[in-house]
């Protein structure tokens, strides 16, 4: 072995090895611990942490008291996320400690290994950039009805519309459903699940609860997917019930329906976050909203009427950095779940299956090591020469990285930007004063009072 520390030395003609430093155990980490306010404050709190304990530390659970091991910056990311991944379990990171398996089902988010490999497989070809071509057709009319009664109301909250039009594009995109009562009934649903922890005051209310939920789940979906297995369609619930395995298996009913349900809250929570906190941030930013303004108006024309084209939204590298910069400011989820099945050594501790870790995706957004004053809104820090974000791989991973970077990137991302490109060249925005605006974070996040916006139209 070439390193020195392990080499014999030679001493009266005897040689005695010099052992190798011991690895210390979970228990000898350093201890954080979590403030009152950490909900509002998850990645300030983190970086400091990082910064007085190194990359991995431990906080106790203040609900069991058990060790949660949290791993943080680029190269806690990189081995998490890519590396040693395998030794990492979304099954009981996503599934166990989040509860997404009891409910939404067992779906792509929760799947490990050749599974979820064979099942990601299946559906790729329907998240391809190139398949985003029949997608946006129907994301910009969905966006044109939903927004075409801003100006009439004349103050929004834009969070509270943004879901509204994400879950729409996605439930017609998955499922083929029109916006209608029943994507309200599905809106509704979802977001009972979303909340429901928030809505219960027993383990047995949340059980009797969840088992309502599913119930009008399966009562819309079930349908759905007898239709689709007589009349094949080429949405994607349509793909997953023509989709065959390696063996020609078909999927169950209970998998087509856990992949929709994990497909539908991903597909629009992601995409509802990031749009109220990218218009948000234009509204604090006037110079850079007149610059994208200016972009906008020079790829798809002054006409507000005139809809972004796939080709139009491949050509927005302004929209496409303050999308970047709204993702490390403010990402949808905070820290990525992992349970530990294969024990895994890390800057000198050894930490044994079975423990419960989090890669923090908000600390490493705001690394001052890594960009360049971390709290400022600053999109050209993603555009050359800068490209900070380049310069150290796995410093951004608000859509996670490495092989199971999030299946949906592309579809959240272009949906957004259509979004942007049809409401920016209507109207202008202003913050409504005297809000307190502040993200909160629970599994995923969300503008706590949303974000109410002043809207009126354009002057041509």
């Amino acid at each position: 072995m070439s390193d020195a520390t392990s080499q014999p030395i030679h001493t009266n003609h005897s040689y005695t090895e010099v052992a190798a430093p011991a690895l210390r155990s979970v228990e000898d980490l350093p201890e954080g611990a979590f403030p009152p306010d950490y909900a509002y404050n998850v990645g300030p709190t983190l970086v400091s942490a990082y910064q007085q304990y190194g990359p991995i530390f431990r906080v106790r659970s203040q609900y069991t008291g058990e060790n949660i091991v949290f791993l943080v910056g680029p190269e806690a990311n990189r081995f998490v996320l890519q590396s040693d991944r395998l030794k990492f379990s979304h099954h009981e990171g996503w599934g166990k400690f989040f509860s997404v398996i009891e409910l939404f089902g067992d779906g792509l988010l929760t799947m490990d290994g050749a599974e979820h490999d064979e099942h990601r497989r299946m559906m790729n070809p329907a998240f391809t950039v190139n398949y985003m071509d029949r997608y946006v057709p129907l994301m910009n009319r969905i966006i044109r009805e939903r927004i075409g009664g801003w100006a009439k109301a004349g103050v929004i909250d834009i969070y509270d519309e943004a879901r509204k039009i994400t879950f729409d594009v996605a439930a017609e995109a998955l499922t083929g459903l029109h916006t209608g009562p029943e994507v309200d009934q599905f809106r509704n649903i979802f977001m009972q699940m979303l909340m429901m922890g928030m809505l219960v005051n027993s383990q047995e209310e949340w059980e009797e609860r969840i088992r309502e939920c599913h119930n009008q789940l399966n009562a819309l979906l079930l349908p759905k997917i007898a239709a689709r297995r007589e009349y094949p369609t080429d949405d994607i619930l349509g793909m997953l019930v023509s989709a065959r395995d390696r063996h020609g298996n078909a999927l169950s009913d209970e998998q087509i329906i856990a992949h929709t349900n994990i497909l539908l809250v991903a597909g629009h929570e992601t995409s509802t976050s990031l749009t109220a906190w990218l218009f948000y941030l234009l509204t604090q930013h006037p110079d850079e909203a007149q610059r994208l303004l200016a972009e906008q108006e020079a790829v798809v024309g002054s006409d507000p009427e005139k809809e972004p084209t796939l080709a139009d939204i491949k050509r927005m590298p302004l929209l496409d950095n303050m999308l970047l910069e709204t993702e490390r400011l403010y990402p949808p989820v905070a820290n990525g779940p992992r349970g530990v099945v294969e024990a895994f050594d890390f800057h000198g501790y050894h930490i044994p299956a079975g423990t419960p870790v989090f890669y923090s995706i908000a600390a490493a957004h705001l690394l001052p090591e890594v960009f360049a004053n971390p709290t400022a809104f600053d999109p050209d820090r993603f555009a050359p020469p800068r490209e900070e974000h380049k310069k150290t791989p796995y410093a951004l991973v608000g859509f996670g990285g490495g092989p199971r970077i999030c299946i949906g990137i592309n579809f959240a991302k272009i949906e957004i930007k259509a979004l942007v490109s049809q409401s920016l060249r209507r109207y202008q925005f202003e913050l409504v004063p005297n809000q307190e605006i502040v993200q909160y974070y629970r599994v995923t996040a969300m503008p706590l009072n949303g974000i109410r916006l002043r809207v009126t139209p354009r002057s041509f």
